[in-house]
């Protein structure tokens, strides 16, 4: 029974939609008439500016880290945390509360990270900083760090580095989010191709997108 509820509690935690709600409130702007429509991070910062994205990020990560820190923190041992932290990532992408149409997932996933392997998720962002700066694209960094998680979850714990261990629950779940992430972002790519991606206003841009104008 209360694996049932932890569920539901993670859903309904992922089914907040941080930037569309903080958009509306104190922006009077409803972040799907802008940019690429998103309700997630990256377009927030892109329409909203660097203090509500920064906002939206910590909200939307703290969704996924408080999802899977639930059997944590009531003792629930029949359950792995990460799979609680999949119905965070889950309504985060589907949200109720906003007509099942949600993010990327980027942030959430982080947080499920997070609340259940944090040192590997400090690695990962180093990577997901470096691809950051080289490509002057989230979009970019996303997917490469999407790329190196799937890489690392399956091969890190053969030689006990980060991961100790194979843990098949974990696997499958860094593999599944991270493959959702990359699909997620298949118009990103499409325009990372045409050299047309949007970009940060820093880092080397080594792909040589054109800046909008």
């Amino acid at each position: 029974m209360k694996v049932f509820v932890f569920i539901i509690i993670a859903y309904l935690l992922g089914s907040i939609p941080s930037g569309l709600w903080i958009g509306k409130l104190f922006y009077g702007k409803n972040l799907r008439d802008y940019g690429s429509g998103n309700t997630g991070t990256t377009n927030t910062f892109r329409v909203l500016g660097a203090k509500a994205g920064i906002v939206t990020f910590i909200l939307d990560c703290l969704k996924g880290t408080i999802a899977t820190s639930l059997p944590i923190i009531f003792h629930v041992t029949s359950v792995s945390p990460m799979l609680i932290g999949v119905f965070a990532i889950i309504g985060h992408s589907f949200p109720l509360f906003a007509q099942f149409k949600g993010g990327k997932a980027v942030a959430t996933s982080a947080g499920v990270l997070l609340g259940y392997a944090p040192i590997y998720l400090i690695f990962l962002l180093l990577i997901f900083g470096l691809a950051l700066y080289l490509s002057s694209m989230i979009s970019f960094a996303s997917v490469t760090v999407s790329i190196a998680a799937i890489a690392t979850a399956l091969f890190f714990p053969a030689f006990h580095f980060l991961l100790d261990s194979y843990d098949l629950t974990f696997t499958i779940i860094v593999v599944a989010a991270s493959g959702l992430i990359i699909i997620r972002h298949i118009e990103n790519i499409k325009r990372i191709k045409n050299k047309e991606e949007n970009l940060v206003p820093f880092g080397l841009n080594i792909t040589k997108q054109h800046k909008a104008k």
